[in-house]
């Protein structure tokens, strides 16, 4: 999938890429890179989109994105307010398992390794529990150099693959026979969806934003995320509704539908209990008890 491609700028010095951000806010649009990535999430939140995956991501969530996968780190709209305090902190990891890097994993110690890198295609959640150990291998490869940044590496790939309780991010693999020009369409009804989530999107609407009509984007929305549209708009509205439940920033539960884009309180239940297994209230209920 060509979804603005990026090339992760190469040292002949390195064969691991360490980016560090600190910034405004997560790069804004829908892209890919050749490079397989592992990143940290040190300060920000928002929303992860990744192959048929959209969830939210907060300060210390740790991400595994298979090579090409198709990703967008949406950070919250008020990261985007005029003389917003808010900024992002984030620290990622590249690897080319096509480059030099890839050939050592064709050696027989590194066996499992390998397996554990396919199984990356789809992206990975790092489990909470281990959050802290793996961050603070990635620490030590940012200040290391040379073959000492390489053996911690490798350290780093050996811990990651005997983590057992991974949540998988999709369900597909990326697509290949994508065309540039649909990957920008899909960026574009993304970012549409996200500031538009509140207000009542009708099919003609999104249709036109992706140049399509309705019939003719119901098809393609389908066969790009394996889910119809108006699930993806409910997703969307309901990591929201659950960022403010989370943030016990709300009066009631029925005004968090109303702002999160539902039009009344049993649909929002019902779609809520739908995507999340449980109802607003146990959510709620459940939250705070897990906080005190």
């Amino acid at each position: 999938m060509k979804v603005v491609q990026f090339t992760i700028p190469v040292s002949q010095e390195h064969s691991i890429m360490v980016q560090e951000d600190k910034l405004p806010h997560f790069y804004n649009h829908l892209h890919r890179h050749n490079e397989t990535q592992l990143t940290w999430i040190i300060k920000g939140e928002g929303t992860l989109i990744a192959g048929t995956c959209m969830q939210r991501f907060q300060s210390g969530d740790v991400f595994i994105l298979g090579a090409n996968q198709p990703h967008l780190f949406k950070s919250d709209p008020d990261y985007f307010v005029k003389d917003s305090q808010k900024d992002i902190h984030a620290l990622t990891l590249f690897v080319d398992l096509c480059g030099p890097f890839g050939k050592i994993l064709e050696l027989p110690e590194m066996n499992n390794v390998k397996k554990f890198m396919d199984a990356t295609c789809t992206g990975l959640q790092v489990p909470a529990s281990h959050q802290l150990d793996i961050s603070k291998k990635m620490l030590l490869i940012k200040e290391a150099r040379n073959g000492i940044r390489l053996a911690f590496f490798i350290q780093l790939l050996q811990t990651l693959c005997r983590i057992k309780q991974y949540k998988s991010l999709s369900n597909t693999q990326s697509e290949s026979a994508i065309t540039e020009s649909e990957g920008l369409r899909m960026n574009d009804i993304y970012q549409y969806t996200m500031a538009h989530y509140t207000e009542n999107i009708t099919l003609k609407q999104i249709a036109n934003v992706a140049h399509l009509t309705p019939q003719a984007f119901c098809r393609y929305f389908k066969k790009h995320t394996l889910k119809t549209y108006v699930t993806f708009l409910n997703e969307v509205r309901i990591n929201e509704a659950c960022k403010k439940i989370v943030g016990a920033n709300f009066d009631s539960l029925a005004a968090v539908a109303y702002q999160s884009g539902f039009n009344n309180a049993v649909t929002f239940n019902r779609v809520f209990k739908k995507i999340t297994g449980q109802p607003p209230k146990k959510f709620f209920t459940d939250y705070m008890q897990k906080v005190n």
